[in-house]
């Protein structure tokens, strides 16, 4: 078999066996085996809910002076009253991304030597199984270049294909329509009652044509039925209303189908294979081999699950399947950017209080990880146009919760722009989550150098943002420290004497995600020649900050105080990115800071109870990389692959977990573990570009080509036997660095365009 592929040979019993395909918009998650095949399809904007203004009972900075008084009193009971009072607000329309419809195919014959394969390498899924000898496949892709998923199902022999399609509607509100021409044509809204009130939603039209060689095709009943035919071809297209302002949206699927009718299947094949690669062949990753390697994937996550590691190409394939999911859920003209689930949906969180929505206060940051290391830049840009939507409709939370300049958003958020705090303080009140989010458009940036990108879009947003804080925050009359208040360490919490809260003054979190905005808002301004007085106003908040605490344990505190933590073996781990994806901490820079950061991990470790959640272990493994520890980054992501993904490496959330009713897919782990394996081989966060910095015993012979660097570099790097054999470095923008390798450390001045060959000495040895 081919490397990065992921195959099986059994059939696939249920969603989380199938496998994902997708075009940046339409989804589907394919299972079943022979006899019957289920494509799960999904739209990221079909969202139940609607845009709506959420009432704030709030008095601004009058109620916020009065919960702060008492915080600061140390009365915090009272505090969390008035802060539920204040800036709790009720459940609205908020709504959440469903599943739109499944399409089934059925067939009458029984085969054997099934094998179900996604091809990484032109994001292609095929089942193949033989009858009596004769050899069948079935394959579909999700084309972004031409907007459809595309579906070819032939056999050796003329006359062999036979099979039924039907079409189930996921929601209340779905019709079909069934035409004599091997046609159907769909329409549905998305509405539910755990989310909104059930009749608010997107609405969705669609079309799927069946269209064969030989043999006959007729409508019978509720299916599309094919008989004898050579081989049969089938389209599916879909849209929806969101955001469009005419009606001209209902055209558009005819519009797709008649396209891929009028170039045909071998065209719609060749223009998805060209789009796909020419982002997913940017990075090639060999971290070694093994005999595991031959086996189906399911088999090789079995092995890791009973502690049988040697199979370094399962997290080479992990990598890339990180990116495949990527490319395939989220490109430059997607409409909406990655929620819970990606573009995917099995359709749990809808059933519960979760949501399939955007979490902002881990999750949809994850998300997005692994896109500038791992050269997907254009992926990141949905969530760039993302965070305009947030920003604009931030400017009423801030004006209606706490009577402040610039724009805020809470801990999660929806396919209108959701900002206001969560209808439960205790976690609702992430007052840093829109912040935190936005963030990515700094790093964005860091990556690229691209000036007008700043100018335009990273600077005005965060400079909207750090007008917020400047507003908002305020003095600490014991330490004289400007800080934010009140709010939480995202669901954590934490004991005054033998009494449980949630909120307090100034959390870790907010703190990082605040001293972080002012210097990047300071030097974006610099870099810019602008807004000279706000520049001066920063300069003053920034020398007021908090720093950093270390504890009594030794450890970093998540709080201003150092309080006992309730729940020591919780999930989340905000405090911590301090050190990932931020470097306020670092290996050298903030040695203490970094054995603090250390302790924090390790103490979270040790927990028989801890948490054992996809997202968190990717943290986990991102933060040991960043200390330079790669046999704990390993041990997570070998946790990660083996313990918490689905047969087909999608990873999960435990039943209990956060209220969850059972394994339920999120894909912040695939990403987070995307980014940990590249934190792993290549850093450039500390004003240096750090080769192999975490490198575990395991990948102990590899190369990897193509890798990101900020400063707008591409890396290339070659070892043996764990020791840094060569590395390129290709310089797109005028800079200078230093190049580590562990205590080796020498300058470089780049030149654009240039590039330059660098030995294990981290000598020059040749520039072109």
């Amino acid at each position: 078999m081919n490397d990065l592929k992921l195959w099986y040979t059994s059939a696939a019993l249920n969603w989380s066996q199938g496998l994902p395909i997708g075009n940046g918009r339409l989804g589907s998650i394919i299972y079943g085996g022979i006899e019957k095949e289920t494509w799960s399809m999904t739209e990221v904007t079909y969202w139940s809910g609607k845009t709506e203004r959420i009432e704030s009972h709030s008095k601004g900075k009058a109620d916020l002076d009065q919960m702060r008084q008492h915080f600061f009193a140390g009365d915090y009971k009272r505090g969390e009253e008035l802060a539920q009072q204040a800036l709790q607000p009720k459940k609205q329309n908020f709504g959440t991304n469903l599943q739109m419809c499944h399409l089934i195919l059925t067939v009458e014959h029984q085969g054997e030597d099934l094998q179900r394969v996604l091809n990484l390498e032109n994001a292609i899924f095929h089942t193949s199984y033989t009858v009596n000898g004769n050899n069948f496949t079935r394959e579909i892709f999700a084309s972004h270049a031409d907007e459809i998923v595309a579906s070819r199902y032939w056999s050796e022999h003329k006359g062999g294909i036979s099979f039924a399609l039907g079409m189930e509607g996921q929601i209340e509100n779905f019709t079909q329509r069934f035409a004599e021409d091997a046609t159907i044509t769909f329409e549905g809204q998305a509405i539910e009652t755990m989310h909104s009130d059930g009749k608010c939603g997107v609405f969705c039209q669609g079309m799927v044509k069946v269209v064969v060689q030989g043999g006959t095709i007729v409508v019978e009943g509720d299916q599309i039925v094919v008989r004898n035919a050579d081989e049969a071809c089938i389209y599916f297209a879909s849209n929806t209303d969101y955001g469009k302002k005419d009606e001209g949206w209902l055209q558009e699927s005819g519009r797709q189908l008649e396209h891929a009718l009028a170039i045909g299947y071998a065209k719609l094949k060749e223009n998805h294979i060209f789009d796909y690669h020419r982002l997913y062949g940017r990075v090639n990753l060999d971290l070694g081999h093994s005999d595991a390697s031959r086996l189906p994937t399911d088999e090789r996550i079995r092995l890791l699950q009973n502690g049988q590691d040697n199979d370094p190409q399962l997290f080479a394939l992990f990598y890339q399947y990180g990116r495949y999911l990527m490319i395939s859920g989220s490109r430059a003209d997607s409409p909406l950017p990655l929620n819970l689930q990606g573009i995917w949906n099995d359709g749990e969180a809808n059933r519960m209080q979760w949501s399939c929505d955007y979490h902002l206060d881990i999750n949809t940051q994850m998300n997005y990880f692994p896109t500038e290391a791992s050269n997907l830049a254009e992926c990141h840009i949905p969530l760039m146009n993302y965070l305009e939507m947030l920003s604009q409709a931030g400017r009423t939370t801030a004006q209606d919760f706490y009577g402040c300049e610039g724009w805020v958003a809470h801990v999660f958020s929806n396919a209108w722009g959701f900002t206001a705090p969560g209808w439960e303080t205790s976690w609702g009140l992430n007052v840093t989550g829109g912040l935190w989010i936005a963030s990515q458009l700094r790093e964005h940036y860091e990556f690229n150098l691209d000036r007008e990108f700043l100018a335009q879009r990273a600077y005005p947003v965060m400079k909207e943002a750090a007008a917020f804080f400047l507003d908002y925050m305020t003095l600490h009359p014991q330490y004289g420290w400007l800080v934010t208040g009140p709010s939480n360490s995202p669901e954590n919490s934490f004991y005054i004497e033998d009494d449980v809260y949630q909120l307090s003054m100034g959390s870790t979190l907010d703190q990082v995600l605040v001293r972080d905005l002012f210097v990047f808002c300071l030097e974006a301004a610099d870099t810019l020649q602008v807004d000279f007085d706000m520049q001066s106003k920063l300069k003053q908040a920034i020398a007021k900050l908090p720093p950093l605490r270390i504890g009594k344990r030794g450890q970093l505190q998540e709080w201003l105080e150092d309080y006992k933590e309730a729940q020591p073996d919780h999930r989340h781990l905000s405090h911590l990115i301090s050190l990932h994806p931020g470097n306020q901490i670092t290996l050298r820079g903030t040695t203490e800071l970094s054995a603090a950061a250390r302790i924090t991990l390790e103490n979270r470790m040790s927990r028989e109870a801890l948490e054992d959640v996809e997202f968190t272990v990717a943290s986990f493994a991102a933060s040991f990389a960043r200390l330079e520890d790669g046999e704990h980054a390993y041990k997570h992501l070998t946790h990660l692959i083996g313990q918490l993904s689905f047969d087909n490496l999608l990873t999960y959330s435990k039943p209990g977990i956060a209220g969850a009713e059972k394994h339920i897919f999120v894909i912040d782990g695939n990403f987070g573990g995307t980014a940990a394996i590249a934190e792993m081989l290549l850093q450039s966060h500390a004003g240096e570009i750090n080769l192999l910095p975490a490198l575990p015993k395991k990948w102990h012979t590899g190369k990897v080509s193509g890798l990101r660097a900020k400063g707008n570099i591409e890396v290339d790097i070659v070892w043996e036997n764990g020791e840094l054999m060569e590395a390129t470095i290709q310089a797109f923008s005028a800079g200078q660095t230093f190049l580590r390798y562990r205590e080796l450390s020498v300058p470089l001045v780049l030149t654009p365009d240039y590039v330059y060959r660098i030995d294990k000495q981290l000598n020059v040895t040749h520039k072109e």
